[in-house]
């Protein structure tokens, strides 16, 4: 049985559900999620106010484990036989991602890319391509 993963983000994760259940109908998948302490920095708490990082992140962690649930239920509703675990990270996205795979039980990682414009069309977004660059296992991306 391969165990497939696949990050998901909020923009491209049901493209790469539908993929990874395409290319690997009835296998185990996990999706992972990774909270980027980088984006806090748009969350403009009031001066002052204490605990405002930890309800930041509460809320993330929140709203990521109601998006995980309703990711697996959609790969269960379109594979009766696939196994569907979920797992959120903090961290770098690629960083964490490339840990996990490097753990050695995963087979296969598919993941979303942004879409580009122009001649940054050509590019892989930063986190896909560093997976694709750092992966010990095969990697496929979808936009």
């Amino acid at each position: 049985m391969a165990h497939v993963l696949v990050p998901v983000d909020d923009e491209h994760a049901r493209q790469g559900c539908e993929l990874a259940t395409e290319l690997f109908p009835g296998e185990k998948f996990l999706l992972l999620h990774v909270i980027n302490p980088a984006n806090a920095a748009g969350y403009n708490p009031e001066p002052g106010v204490p605990g405002a990082a930890e309800d930041w992140y509460a809320r993330e962690e929140t709203e990521t484990e109601e998006y995980l649930e309703e990711l697996r239920a959609h790969i269960e509703q379109r594979d009766d036989d696939a196994t569907v675990d979920h797992s959120i990270k903090i961290g770098r996205p690629a960083q964490i991602i490339v840990e996990r795979v490097e753990q050695g039980d995963l087979d296969h990682v598919v993941m979303g890319s942004h879409g580009r414009e122009g001649i940054s069309r050509l590019l892989l977004g930063s986190v896909a391509e560093t997976v694709v660059r750092k992966s010990p296992v095969p990697v496929t991306v979808v936009r």
